[in-house]
């Protein structure tokens, strides 16, 4: 028999968090039948201002495959916490996939700002991502890098030799799945050997609280600057350089403004 359930949970913590983060945000947008056109990511709303979507395209999924997939394959990441004696461990995990969720979103919107304006591929322009994949490339990656002998266990029955498995993996999906973001994926792999190489280095629990606390800043700000979210104890007003913003507080209260946004197609990551 194997180890109770409870035991893994554990010794996973930090996974098990984002797991359990990711299955009720899932059910919420079941719930209240949120379009991915309000929470995923393109080019478009990116320009538009709604950076919160680097967010919240990573934490959102299209169905319940999607997200069975790819908190599975997460699930077998999440070894990257028991491995405290090689330099890993739960604060490695934690800080380093902050970096994976903000930066593999970035990198994205580069690939699409180079196709769109450099090749002039506009289908770029308006095509949709969600989903949580970007990090799970990378959380792959790295770990084919300072664990190449490791194995990437899938729904409890496939096993991959880690080593591989990013690109057998960004292959696979882009067969079986042909919705499967496949520059989503590649961001990842890409941010992840950033990281596993030593390109990406230096953070500390100091660093990741500071990164956090500038994500949540731009995140509410980006939210009441797009007037995606009313916070009507927030306004933004100008100040002697009208491109610099200031904040004040003036009340309270606050409204959900959701309004549908034409998408030319949805790319699940």
């Amino acid at each position: 028999m194997g180890r109770p359930l409870f035991y893994e949970i554990m010794e996973k913590p930090a996974t098990s968090c984002i797991i359990g983060i990711c299955s009720v945000i899932w059910f919420y947008i079941q719930k209240k039948n949120i379009g991915y056109s309000h929470v995923g990511l393109s080019y478009e709303t990116a320009v538009d201002g709604h950076h919160w979507r680097i967010i919240t395209s990573a934490f959102s999924h299209i169905s319940v495959l999607h997200l069975v997939f790819n908190m599975s394959a997460l699930w077998s990441l999440g070894v990257v916490e028991q491995l405290g004696d090689v330099g890993l461990g739960t604060p490695y995990y934690l800080q380093y996939t902050l970096v994976l969720v903000v930066l593999s979103g970035l990198l994205v919107l580069g690939i699409y700002h180079l196709l769109i304006q450099r090749f002039k591929l506009e289908y770029f322009r308006r095509v949709t991502a969600v989903g949580y994949s970007c990090v799970v490339f990378g959380w792959m990656t790295i770990l084919s890098v300072k664990q190449p002998s490791s194995k990437l266990d899938l729904f409890g029955f496939l096993s991959l030799p880690i080593s591989f498995a990013p690109f057998e993996s960004l292959i696979f999906t882009s067969i079986i799945v042909p919705q499967a973001s496949f520059l989503g994926h590649l961001s990842g792999i890409i941010v992840g050997y950033a990281i596993a190489w030593g390109l990406i280095h230096g953070m500390n629990n100091y660093w990741a609280l500071s990164m956090l606390g500038w994500i949540v800043l731009v995140f509410v700000y980006s939210l009441k600057r797009s007037g995606t979210y009313d916070f009507n104890f927030l306004e933004i007003e100008s100040v002697t350089d009208p491109s610099l913003p200031s904040v004040r507080f003036i009340g309270n209260g606050r409204t959900l403004q959701m309004s549908a946004i034409p998408v030319e197609g949805v790319e699940i990551v």
